[in-house]
């Protein structure tokens, strides 16, 4: 993994401070049990990976969730933080980023990252830099958190290297959460699968595969963003990487609910509905995946444009 980060980022980590963990949502769950206490709060950007809020809850910690639009690029800024901090009793202890995000596969550049970083390192923030989809992007390269002081980041196996289900992940972590999260995960779940690890090392010498899956991912989303306008669906998120297209249907709909219900219904296409990801504006948004095979997602394109027009 230290290897990984040099030869990706051009970064250089210790690898004391890496723990591989049962998947990133162990990781999540280690690092969050110790770096946050019952009754602290913890800001994201809606729309977010909805686990991130319920996770947090589960824990005693209170999520806060920062509006953002798409002249946003639904990403938080430090004006979004800044009206949680000055609101009446306004405190915030931790910050989750996500890039590139799920749902609406936006990213931070570099220079954005470090300034949040920056930012919360100025006010006792800790900062969460989920990174997930890191490798799968297309255009300039996702940037990392992990030489940014005090952050921890999390990331796993399951997305650019293809190990969905083999429940292997790590964190890098910084130095003052290490003894907690060794503890934590010795009683938690004392580690991940054996086997899963011995695979997920072969994995680091097949990345002109997963390359190929890469190339793959980019032909799907040039043919749905070449035909979702004509299926109606004409204001959509930057695709800047992981393999989603985070749709705005407030023309089309009030409610992203019973509109992907009636789209399933009649067009035989599947979405998730924004109010996954976003309980304060996601009834009007709703997400496509774009992770099957290209013919698939042909198909489902025709079924919608024939769908939206009546054909």
């Amino acid at each position: 993994i230290v290897g990984h980060y040099s030869d990706f980022y051009g970064v250089d980590i210790p690898v004391e401070r890496v723990v591989v963990t049962t998947g990133s949502s162990g990781g999540f769950l280690a690092a969050c049990l110790a770096a946050f206490d019952p009754g602290d709060r913890v800001a994201m950007a809606t729309p977010a990976y909805p686990a991130y809020r319920n996770m947090l809850t589960a824990l005693g910690v209170e999520p806060v969730l920062l509006p953002t639009t798409m002249a946003d690029r639904f990403q938080p800024r430090p004006a979004h933080l800044d009206a949680v901090l000055d609101a009446a009793g306004g405190r915030l202890d931790g910050l989750i980023v996500n890039s590139p995000t799920n749902p609406a596969g936006t990213m931070l550049s570099a220079a954005e990252l470090a300034a949040l970083s920056a930012y919360c390192v100025d006010r006792g923030i800790r900062l969460i830099s989920d990174e997930i989809y890191h490798g799968i992007t297309y255009g300039p390269a996702a940037a990392t958190a992990a030489n940014l002081t005090g952050t921890i980041v999390i990331n796993s196996f399951s997305k650019y290297f293809s190990m969905t289900g083999w429940r292997v992940g790590w964190v890098v972590l910084p130095a003052d959460l290490l003894r907690p999260v060794e503890c934590l995960l010795q009683n938690l779940f004392i580690s991940a699968p054996a086997i899963s690890q011995v695979a997920a090392v072969a994995a680091f010498e097949c990345h002109d595969e997963l390359r190929a899956n890469v190339a793959a991912y980019a032909a799907n989303r040039t043919a749905l963003l070449d035909r979702l306008p004509a299926a109606g669906f004409t204001d959509l998120a930057p695709v800047d990487g992981a393999f989603y297209i985070y749709a705005d249907v407030g023309r089309l709909t009030n409610d992203s609910e019973a509109f992907c219900r009636r789209m399933l219904a009649e067009a035989g296409v599947a979405a998730t509905p924004g109010t996954d990801f976003d309980p304060l504006n996601g009834k009007r948004y709703l997400r496509f995946s774009f992770a099957g095979g290209r013919r698939e997602v042909a198909e489902a394109a025709d079924r919608l444009v024939a769908w939206h027009t009546g054909g």
